[in-house]
């Protein structure tokens, strides 16, 4: 067997990068790694302002834990690297306001995720991989466009529907501190 580099560089990046994402989800979902499990994650969620809380936190721990473990074996690439990329949505639009670089609590680390989840979604397994060894049957052209679509569009939809819930919160707050609207 010839190894071929940009297939065993694609192994390498698969792996590490879905082993982070599986242990972090797995901290949602399981409280595994010092993680809140679902009960403390769906509490963190709720002060995030993502409603339903414990559906949201759910939908982000099989995101990561999910998306992660399949990016690791290579197995339905895109489907996993868009479910990965739209957790990461979600994580930046929680660090965003503090900017970007995660020494100040930015958004620099989900969206490294977010986006190394999403290339190798588009680009695919490599060689070495479970989708090579079924011949590519959940890695098609029209996967990847379904798979990121459909995560894009429900990316778009929590992370909007967070931004109305604090901007409804944050109307309140102020007429409570006795402010005019």
């Amino acid at each position: 067997m010839n190894l071929n580099r940009r297939d065993l560089g694609l192994l390498v990046l698969r792996v590490g990068t879905g082993a982070v994402l599986a242990a972090h989800g797995t901290q949602k979902l399981f409280g595994w790694f010092g993680g809140g499990g679902i009960e403390g994650t769906s509490h963190a969620m709720e002060a995030m302002g993502f409603s339903p809380p414990r559906e949201s936190a759910i939908a982000a721990g099989l995101g990561e834990a999910g998306g992660g473990a399949l990016l690791a074996l290579g197995l339905a690439t895109p489907a996993a690297g868009a479910a990965a990329a739209g957790a990461m949505a979600g994580a930046v639009s929680v660090h965003a306001p503090a900017g970007f670089f995660a020494q100040g609590g930015g958004f620099e680390y989900p969206a490294f995720l977010g986006f190394t989840a999403a290339a190798i979604g588009i680009a695919g397994a490599g060689r070495y991989s479970l989708d090579h060894a079924t011949g590519h049957v959940l890695d098609r052209p029209w996967v990847v466009a379904t798979a990121f679509l459909g995560s894009a569009l429900a990316a778009a939809a929590v992370v909007g529907r967070r931004a109305v819930a604090q901007s409804d919160d944050d109307t309140d707050n102020d007429t409570a501190d006795g402010e005019d609207l």
